[in-house]
């Protein structure tokens, strides 16, 4: 019987041991994320917010109030192996399906117990995924391929990309002493760029993330004109929310990024839209929801149960009449911290780009439609050309290797055929750009390799 009380006793001091463990832990990650919002907020120019309430300093990161009850998930074997998951997103009104699905409930629908944390920057959110302070993330497309690949200063750990969150939606904004002299055609921007670099002051522009989206857009754009990105200009790393500030005193020529900060820099009366991402690539793929890799593999019913309920809200925002609302919640300070009224305007593809151009554009962000969500290994491939174009990567890279091991299409059609939606089939259709090139998935290496501006090594 002593031997029983005994082992009775060691169970629950081991029991009360692994709580006490957890609540340290707890208070340690929320440390740790308070500091490194801090060190952000300490290092970069205080700016106060315009007339419309944005914030340029997006100093509020912490987890908004805990999701809305509603009905719980069956519990047994189909239940997730892990229910208290944190997602990261960065303050873009890309971020939507995850906000939208933990606001709303409908991640605890699905058994998932949801939070969210804003991170500072692109580098935050994936070394916070790296290390395991989120389990799942809003990411712009790039980034899981760098990471998997351990290029543009990214450590090599695997991550994977069953969810493609939206398409559309991002710009290139130029600085206002270039209104009425550039648009959408780089070439008319090139005599000013050359201009500058001769006179020893090489104009500024700014992206989100090496090896990100926005980089690229930035970097084709400029190419396209004949500006070489690395050595006729200078091409600097922003955070998103930083952009607008940036700009306002001078730092920068131009920026790319997502909205609501090229509709901030509009009504900030500090710069104007160039040219819309959409417009260069229509329906081009953008922000994903990205995974480690080995958390995927170990556990396949939670992230099936986050598509679900990723799906759910991602379908009700492509419900126009749900964008009113849609902005109002993402507006919150714990979220992008804008105006909704800047916010909303873009999502409903009403363009004002700023310099007298207007536009009612039909391809406005999406986050559901036309087979939005479904991560083609041919977006891979495309964003592999660019790295080889640019020089991320020596030599050829491994197209469809890399392809097929982070655009997770199993794990996207698993889920979907659950709920009964159908899967798409493989798209290896050509994609044609604003400036004529066409890329064909069959051939990415070809393609890397024909543009007269590059930075090709290997």
């Amino acid at each position: 019987m002593s031997d029983s009380r005994s082992g009775g006793a060691d169970e629950a001091q081991r029991r009360r041991s692994r709580r006490a463990s957890r609540k340290l832990a707890d208070r340690a990650l929320r440390r740790r994320e308070f500091l490194k919002v801090a060190a952000t907020a300490a290092s970069t120019l205080a700016i106060g917010g315009s007339a419309l309430g944005c914030s340029d300093g997006d100093p509020a990161a912490q987890p908004p109030p805990t999701a809305p009850a509603a009905a719980p998930a069956a519990g047994g074997a189909s239940a997730p192996e892990v229910s208290a998951i944190r997602f990261g997103i960065i303050a873009l009104t890309d971020c939507s399906p995850i906000v939208i699905a933990h606001e709303r409930g409908i991640f605890r629908r699905y058994g998932i117990e949801s939070s969210v944390v804003k991170g500072a920057s692109w580098a935050a959110i994936r070394d916070s995924l790296t290390n395991g302070d989120i389990q799942a993330t809003h990411m712009l497309l790039g980034m899981p391929l760098a990471s998997t690949m351990g290029i543009g200063g990214s450590p090599r750990v695997p991550m994977v990309v069953p969810w493609l969150l939206n398409r559309n939606g991002q710009a290139i904004t130029l600085a206002n002493t270039f209104r009425g002299s550039v648009r959408g055609d780089a070439a008319a921007l090139k005599p000013l760029v050359d201009e500058a670099r001769a006179a020893g002051n090489p104009m500024t522009f700014a992206m989100t993330f090496p090896p990100g989206t926005h980089a690229m857009w930035m970097r084709y754009f400029l190419a396209s004109g004949g500006i070489h990105p690395d050595r006729d200009v200078a091409l600097v790393t922003v955070p998103p929310a930083q952009m607008v500030a940036n700009m306002r005193i001078g730092r920068m020529h131009g920026f790319c990024v997502g909205e609501p900060w090229n509709a901030r820099s509009i009504a900030d009366g500090i710069g104007y839209t160039a040219i819309t991402t959409q417009e260069m690539w229509r329906d081009h793929p953008e922000k994903v929801l990205a995974f480690r890799e080995d958390f995927a593999e170990q556990n396949p019913r939670t992230v099936k149960a986050i598509l679900k309920a990723i799906h759910e809200a991602s379908v009700w925002l492509d419900d126009l009449a749900n964008r009113p609302e849609q902005a109002r919640i993402v507006s919150q300070t714990t979220y992008i911290n804008c105006a909704p009224e800047l916010i909303l305007g873009r999502l409903q593809g009403h363009y004002d780009y700023g310099d007298g151009r207007t536009l009612e554009d039909p391809s406005y962000m999406i986050f559901s439609q036309r087979g939005c969500n479904a991560p083609q290994a041919k977006y891979a491939s495309w964003f592999l050309s660019q790295f080889r174009r640019w020089g991320l990567v020596q030599g050829r890279p491994d197209y469809d290797g890399v392809a097929r091991r982070v655009m997770r299409m199993d794990l996207y059609a698993e889920a979907m055929r659950e709920l009964g939606v159908a899967v798409p089939e493989p798209d290896v259709r050509p994609e044609t750009f604003f400036d004529g090139n066409v890329f064909d998935p069959a051939d990415p290496e070809g393609y890397a390799t024909s543009f007269p501006v590059h930075a090709l090594a290997g």
